[in-house]
């Protein structure tokens, strides 16, 4: 018959061990299984990441970086507003091209002159460096691609004509950024003007060649014609040897080639860091022994985590999965991870051969499985549902990272219990047998007495004292925090420095916090050495006064005939013209035209059907006009205006004139609509923070249910859950201060930054409430020499894995380097300083009654009432 179970062992508010019992009888068993029968859990792993890896023959065909469809948000608004806009004012590009009326950013080539220092690209050296300039490019069969207006290219700029001798008369008499009617905001940058606005000189000046595109076989050619112009536009700048002028270029490609180049940057990083993570790894568990050398145990441990990469991946290529280039970012996140849990399995292991020194290695392998397993448990748990929380987002490559990541997550803990369990049995077997590490040979001590070297008996006999192999006891990091490490963070004095120093941190992360801006920087897409970079750097510089020329959209039919109507759509238009960053003196309005004709008496507009039928005198007078009604016979279904932005300087300006204008837009009473196409990307800022706090929110809330259910203390469970918040505050606090911006690359981060903050956490709190130490203090130390050390190891081990991409070139994978190192910074911070502190404050109101040490007179004497007073007399209590 069973034993009946205690009381104090049922669940209780206090005690919440229901499913942890259970979870620990099952990991007993499962050390059982592994140590009776090892190889199948070696060679199943093996070839179960072989045939996933074959996955990988995939990847050409799953590559999906296109930098529109992964880091825009999938359902954005200005996506919507792009397809109304190019049904309703469809493009013709060998005809009547005009740039402001693509619904695109279209297929051209861009070139900024900048004039050499101290002198105006008006000036005659630097007009003549342009003129040749553009005649190199037009000479490279520009004319036969070209988008037309009329029956010539669009012109590339509207001074090129002015720019040769005969015509420079014309520029003494320039205006800015008006002349005679020709906007000269987007061609010419750097500008001074006199008081009447003429033009005394410019610093830089703008060509833009706009190709075909109106047709597959027109916008394949362009492409080419693209790609030999990137191709060939470094060395011919050269020959062209422009002694006036500077010269940076881009392309319609450009932004998008660049950002696919960037995982090739990373490949050679991948050695870099296995290299240092074995290294570390065999150095933080080395003994001079060359029998209990853990060499090959730890190699072990980062194949494991390499093998959990290439069945996840392999999987989820399988699956057709995309993969984008932020899923590079993942290997070296799961080698950190992977080897922070064999860190845990081996200080388990080690604690369970002194504790039972004579005990069978199922046993020992058994309550290696009962101690270590659960803690990873937890932590794998709560990293896998951060991953999976996190596909609940608006950007496809955040929701690629999680998928990738969170599978790896869970070969990388299948992998460990299995494959990584096995080979410490096998490691343990060849112990037994006083194997050399190394060759496996049975190692015995010389029997001539002869006196050798500490080195040589390290190396080839098994001990550098000649004496017989003991087992291993405490490592020396386990021994400094048991003895030195933990007492000195339990005295008084140096709490109360803690909580102060806690108060700061949290007072500069808030702050932090406050300062963070949105948005990503299209800029940071390609890498620091990229040619991109000057380009956009003198576009900024000299032609960020004047922002986006934004359509207003008439999106249904109205009855422009009837003067109400019109004078609303005035209102509306002028509503607009307020805003700070819209500059009313350059709009354009055919509407406005029209009406100005009736008025001067040249047509009547009073009805409808002469409203339609003198339509056609208006687009003799202005022929763009006719671009930008969508008339049929009877009505008109949309119609377009245009306004002009300026100063969008910042990605906080770029928001701000987003929101402007589609509130100013939705107030009004006719049916208006806003677009350009660069609010595709400017709709990251209104589901950015959004998305990160639903994330974090759910994130946070998971992992509590989570720890309520596996950590057998409610108490434990909160402040679980309080590491988490705090970690988070602070990575973004401080990640404002390191100028990283709240993005959906930085968004990645702060899901795996929910993980991260468990995993330190839960390591040390799962240790203090199941420790049989009475003293709050004490369980504290406790806790600290037992998985100080392995956390330690833990959060060095994985900013190895992400260190080597501080030295990338790329924005991306530094953004995941500074907000990893943050995560583990103060993830490790909580764990082995604020947590433990704090725990000794409270703890006592959150202990496991069960887990208290046994009297003297009775293994099973821990009455509630003997368990209360000491509670509220223990001197560690506050």
């Amino acid at each position: 018959m069973a034993e009946p179970r205690r009381p104090a062992e049922g669940c209780s508010c206090r005690n919440t061990d229901c499913v942890e019992r259970p979870l620990r009888r099952l990991f007993e068993g499962l050390g059982s299984g592994v140590a009776a029968c090892p190889w199948p859990f070696v060679l199943v792993p093996l070839l179960l990441s072989g045939g996933l890896g074959a996955g990988f023959l995939f990847l050409p065909q799953r590559q999906a970086n296109d930098i529109e469809g992964q880091f825009t948000p999938t359902r954005g608004p200005a996506k919507a507003e792009r397809d109304f806009v190019r049904r309703h004012f469809p493009t013709d590009d060998s005809q009547r091209f005009s740039a402001p009326r693509l619904p695109t950013e279209g297929a051209y080539a861009a070139l900024v002159a900048v004039a050499a220092e101290g002198s105006s690209v008006l000036a005659r050296p630097a007009r003549l460096d342009v003129l040749q300039l553009d005649a190199a490019v037009r000479a490279r069969g520009y004319e036969q691609v070209c988008a037309r207006s009329g029956q010539a290219c669009a012109s590339a700029n509207p001074l090129l004509p002015l720019l040769n001798d005969a015509a420079a008369a014309a520029l003494e008499n320039l205006t800015f950024p008006l002349s005679d009617g020709t906007f000269l905001g987007a061609a010419l940058g750097g500008v001074q003007t006199d008081a009447g606005g003429r033009v005394l000189s410019a610093r830089a000046l703008k060509l833009l060649y706009y190709l075909r595109e109106d047709g597959p076989a027109a916008a394949e050619e362009s492409q080419r014609w693209l790609e030999k112009f990137l191709r060939d536009i470094p060395s011919e700048l050269v020959e062209l040897r422009l002694a006036s002028v500077q010269v940076t270029y881009f392309t319609s490609l450009s932004r998008q080639r660049e950002f696919e180049g960037n995982t090739k940057s990373v490949i050679p990083l991948f050695s870099v860091t296995y290299f240092l993570t074995i290294t570390f790894s065999i150095v933080s568990c080395l003994r001079l022994s060359c029998i209990r050398n853990n060499v090959w145990l730890t190699c072990c441990g980062v194949v494991s985590a390499g093998l959990a990469v290439l069945s996840s991946f392999g999987l989820m290529l399988f699956c057709g999965v995309p993969f984008v280039v932020t899923v590079a970012n993942a290997p070296f996140l799961i080698l950190g991870v992977g080897v922070d849990d064999m860190f845990i399995m081996i200080a388990s292991w080690e604690q369970s051969l002194r504790k039972k020194e004579k005990s069978n290695i199922k046993t020992l392998l058994a309550e290696t499985y009962a101690e270590a397993a659960l803690s990873v448990t937890i932590t794998t748990l709560t990293d896998v549902l951060a991953f999976f929380i996190g596909t609940w987002t608006a950007f496809p490559s955040v929701r690629s990272f999680c998928l990738y990541t969170g599978t790896a997550f869970v070969f990388c803990y299948i992998y460990t219990m299995t494959f990584f369990g096995a080979i410490i049995v096998l490691n343990h077997k060849r112990e037994q047998g006083n194997r050399h590490w190394l060759t496996c040979m049975p190692v015995e001590a010389e029997k001539d007495g002869a006196e050798t070297s500490c080195l040589y008996n390290a190396c080839c006999i098994g001990s550098c004292s000649r004496k017989p192999i003991r087992p291993a006891g405490e490592h020396p990091m386990s021994i400094f925090f048991k003895k030195y490490y933990g007492p000195f963070f339990t005295t008084k004095g140096i709490k109360l420095l803690v909580v102060l120093l806690y108060g700061a941190y949290l007072g500069g992360s808030i702050y932090g916090c406050t300062q963070i801006r949105e948005g990503i920087d299209l800029r940071n897409l390609a890498s620091d050495d990229s040619y991109v970079i000057p380009y956009y750097d003198d576009n900024d510089k000299y032609f960020s006064a004047y922002g986006p020329r934004v359509m207003v959209v008439i999106t249904e039919s109205v009855d422009y005939w009837n003067e109400t109507v019109r004078l609303g759509i005035e209102r509306c238009v002028q509503h607009l013209e307020d805003l700070s960053y819209v500059d009313k003196n350059l709009s354009e309005s055919w509407l406005r035209v029209y009406t100005g004709l009736a008025a001067g008496g040249l047509v009547n507009i009073n009805n409808k059907t002469l409203f339609m039928n003198s339509l056609p005198i208006l687009f003799r007078v202005v022929p763009s006009f006719e671009w930008d009604v969508n008339r049929t016979q009877d009505k008109i279904e949309a119609s377009r205006f245009f306004i002009q932005t300026v100063n969008v300087t910042s990605a906080v300006d770029e928001k701000n004139l987003l929101n402007q204008l589609r509130e100013t837009a939705t107030q009004c009473s006719i049916p208006f609509m806003v677009y350009h196409p660069a609010f595709i990307y400017y709709d990251q800022y209104l589901v950015i923070v959004q998305n990160t706090i639903q994330n974090v929110v759910v994130a946070a809330g998971a992992m509590l249910v989570v720890s309520l259910f596996l950590i057998p203390n409610p108490l434990c469970c909160l402040w679980v859950t309080f590491a988490i918040a705090s970690v988070i505050v602070g990575v973004a606090g401080f990640m404002a201060f390191w100028k990283v911006s709240l993005d959906s690359i930085s968004m990645i981060n702060l899901v795996i930054c929910i993980g991260f903050s468990v995993d330190f956490s839960a390591h040390i709190s799962y240790a203090f409430v199941t420790s049989g130490e009475l003293s709050a203090n004490k369980r504290a130390v406790d806790a600290l020499s037992l998985l100080g050390y392995p956390v330690l190891q833990g959060a060095v081990s994985t900013v190895l894995g992400v260190v080597v991409l501080a030295a990338a070139k790329t924005y991306i994978f530094r953004t995941f380097f500074k907000i990893m190192f943050l995560v583990i910074l103060f993830g490790a911070l909580h764990g082995l300083v604020f947590i433990p502190v704090f725990l000794t404050f409270f703890g006592n109101f959150g202990r496991s009654p069960h887990r208290t040490k046994p009297n003297a007179g009775s293994a099973h004497d821990t009455k509630p009432k003997t368990l209360e007073f000491r509670f509220r007399n223990d001197k560690d209590c506050p």
